[in-house]
């Protein structure tokens, strides 16, 4: 005679994900929401970070091009020589900024992956009850036998 304590029936299963549903709903929209608002965050910083890029880029470029092209004539170098030089520097700086911050919006930076893994693995956890629950332990004697 069989011990049905342990055993619940795919029906039982069911039910229970049914019931279950609405509370991993909710449960999954807050968790998307919160670490897309995380990633929002991380990306207006990646927006400042190029803005700021940006700004800093003209003034250094003026205030770069006027100095480094004084300090290279001063030191022999021919004045198209030398503002290529100071102009490079300046230009190589600010590329440097931008990059970094465009980086930081790549889409992988901000891919809610938190909640994609949760969902994933509660969809792995629902299949393994409903693998579980359909072989019974009569089949598994069998099997073992």
């Amino acid at each position: 005679m069989r011990h049905r304590s342990h055993e619940r029936s795919i029906p039982e299963i069911l039910g229970d994900l049914l019931s279950q549903f609405p509370t991993l709903v909710r449960q999954e929209s807050q968790l998307a929401r919160a670490e897309m608002s995380e990633k929002l965050t991380q990306a207006g910083r990646g927006i400042a970070l190029i803005l700021g890029g940006a700004v800093l880029l003209i003034p250094a470029l003026v205030v770069l091009l006027e100095a480094g092209v004084a300090a290279l004539e001063r030191k022999g170098f021919e004045p198209t020589a030398a503002a290529l030089i100071a102009g490079g520097s300046a230009l190589l700086l600010g590329l440097i900024l931008l990059l970094i911050g465009v980086n930081r919006l790549k889409v992988d930076n901000l891919t809610p992956n938190k909640t994609i893994h949760q969902i994933q693995a509660d969809a792995r956890v629902a299949k393994q009850q409903l693998t579980r629950n359909s072989v019974g332990p009569d089949h598994e004697q069998q099997r073992a036998a």
